[in-house]
């Protein structure tokens, strides 16, 4: 697979995984405005949804609190930051986005803000095999001097397992049938998510480690 920018592949479980950041590939990120505005903080607010599933932004959500907290942050808790929000007159992702940095300061007290859109969400069923992709562009910025302070592109796809064990092509159709029957049961981009968020925050090119972490270091 390849990706723009800086490139990784993982393969796990038939997952492969690309994770893209900003800079050419030979260029180290430049974490000048990061270690200038080091959070300790973060508020992750509901992702853009951009993908044609609905169900996208919030499943997609689920996934990034984890690997944050890991790399040594207090990440807000993403159900009582969606629900203060709705409940103070943004009931959509696009209108929590559209809040300044300062009322969310003011609110929550965050030292950064997490942005997260998401480009492609979902598994996508063909003849003889699904493919399930995701695509989601990540930004965070400082709460009080609204300076960017890291940017990151996650690439991650399943493909299910397309190699069929034999039985020529009636075989790989009833295999593949069986397959799309189960995906199309539960959200394998969910899973597919959480994998790839704990490669995009915690591999070189992603977050710092924070002042929570053992190995926290200006």
């Amino acid at each position: 697979m390849k990706i723009a920018f800086a490139k990784l592949k993982v393969q796990a479980s038939l997952l492969l995984l690309g994770l893209a950041l900003t800079g050419c590939a030979t260029t180290p990120y430049d974490y000048g405005n990061y270690r200038a505005h080091f959070p300790r903080s973060i508020l992750v607010l509901p992702p853009l949804n951009e993908s044609t599933d609905i169900k996208g932004s919030y499943s997609y959500l689920s996934t990034v609190s984890y690997p944050i907290a890991e790399m040594g942050y207090y990440v807000y808790p993403i159900v009582v930051v969606d629900q203060m929000l709705k409940e103070n007159g943004l009931p959509t992702p696009g209108e929590m986005h559209q809040a300044s940095l300062k009322k969310l300061r003011e609110v929550f007290g965050a030292d950064a803000v997490l942005y997260i859109t998401l480009k492609e969400y979902g598994t996508k069923f063909q003849l003889l095999s699904s493919v399930t992709r995701v695509m989601a562009q990540a930004k965070l910025v400082d709460a009080v001097a609204g300076t960017v302070l890291w940017e990151g592109t996650l690439v991650a796809q399943d493909d299910g397992g397309q190699n069929n064990s034999g039985g020529g092509i009636l075989g790989a159709i009833i295999n593949a049938a069986v397959k799309q029957a189960l995906n199309s049961s539960v959200d394998h981009a969910h899973d597919v998510s959480r994998f790839a968020n704990r490669q995009m925050m915690n591999e070189n090119g992603g977050l710092l480690y924070g002042p929570y972490h053992p190995k926290h270091k200006l």
